[in-house]
């Protein structure tokens, strides 16, 4: 991904959260909040997804300067 573009964050009308490039709306990243989660969450989703995004950005910056690490030999834990 260029280095020079900005990226905007976009609730759909369908309800998805996009991360795009904002010069030509290719969408890189989508979220969708189940009903469930966006009742449990207060109608805060969009700030959820806001953060979601920039940790996201943050690690994607500081893996392309080639500060993270992690063993590709052992198996990845997410939750």
């Amino acid at each position: 991904m260029p280095t020079s573009s900005f990226l905007e964050i976009v609730e759909l009308p369908d309800g998805r959260i996009v991360l795009r490039r904002a010069e030509d709306e290719e969408v890189l990243v989508t979220l969708d909040f189940s009903d469930d989660a966006k009742l449990f969450l207060q109608g805060q989703h969009v700030e959820i997804a806001k953060a979601m995004f920039n940790v996201g950005v943050q690690m994607a910056g500081r893996m392309s300067e080639g500060d993270f690490e992690h063993d590709h030999d052992e198996p990845r834990v997410l939750h």
